[in-house]
C-alpha cells in the first residue's frame, strides 16, 4: 500500500498536473539577431536593450505604458458599423477574417479610443493595432478616429494618435476609401477648436493612413526605425527601376528630409507628448480644479 501511495499516486498526479512550459521564452531581435528573455523585453516596454530596436506593441501594452498603468485611462464607447457591406470574399470570407482578428486581439476592430491623464495633462488618445488585419482602415476604424477627435473637442483636450497601419482595408472597397476625407474633416474640427493634435508614427505606417489623418497633425513624432510612407520600398524600386537610398522611408531619413518633427525613444514618449501639449496650450488637470475659497475676515 505504501508503494502505491508513495510512488504510483505522485506519478499520476504529476502527469495530470503537468505544467505547460511557455513558448517563445526568448525573442530574437530582427535587426541584430540578439536573443532577449521575454520578461526583460516586457520590462523594457518591448525595446531590445542592446540594439534599441522597437518591437510592436499591442493596444493594451501601448496604453498601459503611455498612461502609466491599466487603471489610469478609460475606454470611449464606439458605435457599431455595418459588417461586410460588400459581402466580400477572396480566399476566405471577410466575416471569417474579422472573427479571427477579433479572437486574436480581443478588440472589435483596429482602433481603440481612451481618455486619461499623462503627467497632469488630460487628453484623448487613439491607438491603431497592427495585429488587427494589419491595422487597416475600414469603416469601424475610421469611425473610431472621428469619435476620438470629437471626444477631444467636447472635453477640450489634446488628441494623440498612435498610428500603425498597412493602409486601407480592401475588403470594404470604396467604404474604406471614404474614411480618408471623413477623418480629414474631423481633423479640421480639432484645428477649429484650437486643440493640439499630436501624431506618433510607429512601425509601420503606410498607405492611405499616411496620406490622410496620420500626416495632418500639429506635431509628428516617429519611433526610431519606423517604416513610414505610402507605397513600400520594393514597389517604388520596381516602379522607378532605381536603387533607393540607405534607410529610405525610415524615421531618421524622414527627419533629415523634414517629413517628421521628432524621432523619440519609446521610453520618452509620455514626457515628450505631455510637454508638447502644454506648449501648445493644453490645460493641466490642476488648472481645472477650482481654487479654495479664502477664509472670511475675522
Amino acid at each position: 500500500m505504501s508503494w502505491i501511495s508513495n510512488v504510483v499516486r505522485p506519478k499520476i498526479r504529476s502527469l495530470l498536473n503537468k505544467r505547460e512550459v511557455a513558448q517563445n521564452l526568448w525573442i530574437k531581435c530582427p535587426e541584430t539577431g540578439e536573443m532577449v528573455f521575454h520578461r526583460d523585453l516586457e520590462n523594457n516596454h518591448y525595446v531590445i536593450p542592446g540594439s534599441g530596436y522597437h518591437m510592436r506593441m499591442t493596444t493594451k501594452q501601448r496604453l498601459d505604458h503611455f498612461f502609466g498603468g491599466p487603471d489610469l485611462y478609460e475606454q470611449v464607447s464606439l458605435p457599431d458599423v455595418p459588417i461586410d457591406p460588400l459581402k466580400f470574399r477572396d480566399e476566405r470570407r471577410y466575416t471569417d477574417r474579422l472573427r479571427d482578428a477579433r479572437a486574436k486581439t480581443g478588440a472589435a476592430d483596429a482602433v481603440q479610443v481612451v481618455t486619461g491623464t499623462v503627467e497632469d495633462v488630460p487628453l484623448t488618445a487613439a491607438v491603431q493595432d497592427f495585429a488587427f488585419m494589419g491595422g487597416s482602415l475600414g469603416m469601424a476604424a475610421g469611425e473610431a478616429i472621428i469619435i476620438g477627435m470629437l471626444t477631444a473637442v467636447d472635453r477640450k483636450q489634446p488628441f494623440v494618435l498612435f498610428a500603425a497601419s498597412g493602409g486601407a482595408r480592401m475588403q470594404e472597397g470604396v467604404f474604406s476609401l471614404m474614411q480618408l476625407p471623413r477623418t480629414t474633416v474631423a481633423v479640421e474640427t480639432l484645428k477649429d477648436a484650437k486643440l493640439p493634435y499630436v501624431v506618433v508614427l510607429t512601425n509601420p505606417t503606410m498607405g492611405g493612413v499616411s496620406s490622410s489623418y496620420a500626416m495632418l497633425g500639429d506635431v509628428h513624432i516617429a519611433e526610431p526605425g519606423a517604416l513610414i510612407g505610402f507605397a513600400g520600398p520594393r514597389v517604388i524600386e520596381q516602379t522607378i527601376r532605381e536603387k533607393l537610398p540607405e534607410g529610405f522611408q525610415r524615421s531618421e531619413f524622414l527627419l533629415q528630409h523634414g517629413m517628421v518633427d521628432l524621432v523619440v525613444h519609446r521610453h520618452q514618449l509620455p514626457a515628450t507628448i505631455a510637454r508638447l501639449c502644454r506648449l501648445l496650450g493644453a490645460r493641466t488637470a490642476t488648472a481645472n480644479v477650482p481654487a479654495a475659497p479664502e477664509p472670511a475676515a475675522a
